[in-house]
Order: C-alpha cells, then structure tokens, then sequence
C-alpha cells in the first residue's frame, strides 16, 4: 500500500510540475530574470504551493503518526553551516543557469531530451562527488 501511495503522489505531484510551467526551463528562466520578458506567473504556483504545505503540516502536526508509517522522521539538524549555504549557492546558480531544477527535472527524464539527460546525469555527478569529499 505504501508503494502505491508513492507512486500516486509522485504522479500528482509531477503532473502538478507539468501543469504549473515548472518543467519549462524557458518559462522558469523568465521567471528568475527580470526584464522585459518576465513572468510573475510562477509566484502564484510557489504561494499555492506553500499554502498547502502549511495547511498539510497544520494537520500533520496533530497527528501521532503518520498514516503509512510507524513513527515521524524529522531531522533534527538546526545549524546553518558553510556546507548548508555552499550547497544553497549550488543549486541556485544550477537553477537560474539551466532553468531545470531536480524535481521537474526529474519528470522531464521522460521526454528523453538530451539536455535534460545532461542535466540529471550532472546531477547524480555533484551527489556522487559529495559523497567523495565529505
């Protein structure tokens, strides 16, 4: 059951990426660039988007376990570190640059266009190089 519940949020959840423009790295650099081209429509999707993350994490939070799993698994790592804001660093630069961030470009995976193979495939390189250095 927790397998299929998976497959059904990540469905939904990649879907909502497709419908919302996020997989669009054009749309998503007009976007990040201000200027004559910009697009503001992708600000009503992150508001939506945080609205009902803090409306699911109201609910959750009464909650004593959640509905597929035995106990919660929150981390409980609070410090802003250099690695933290290094990291930070990184993945924006790689959003704004290529307009493709992990999740949507995850969904783009399917459409097997080579920039979007490219982007994955430098994706798992910087994890795999993380794991090395640290």
């Amino acid at each position: 059951m927790k397998a299929i519940m998976m497959v059904v949020i990540g469905f939904i959840f990649g879907l909502g990426l497709i419908i919302s423009g996020m997989t669009n790295p054009a749309k998503v650099i007009n976007f990040l660039t201000y200027g004559n081209q910009w697009d503001a429509s992708l600000i009503i999707v992150m508001a939506v988007a945080m609205l009902i993350m803090m409306l699911t994490w109201l609910w959750v939070a009464k909650k004593e376990k959640p509905l597929l799993s035995g106990s919660f698994n929150l981390s409980d790592l609070k410090k802003v570190d250099a690695r933290l804001i290094t990291g930070s660093i990184l993945f924006g630069l790689g959003w704004g640059l290529s307009g493709i961030c992990p999740g949507p470009g995850l969904v783009q995976l399917v459409s097997f266009k080579v920039e979007f193979l490219l982007f994955f495939a430098a994706v798992l390189g910087g994890m795999w190089l993380t794991k090395k250095l640290t």
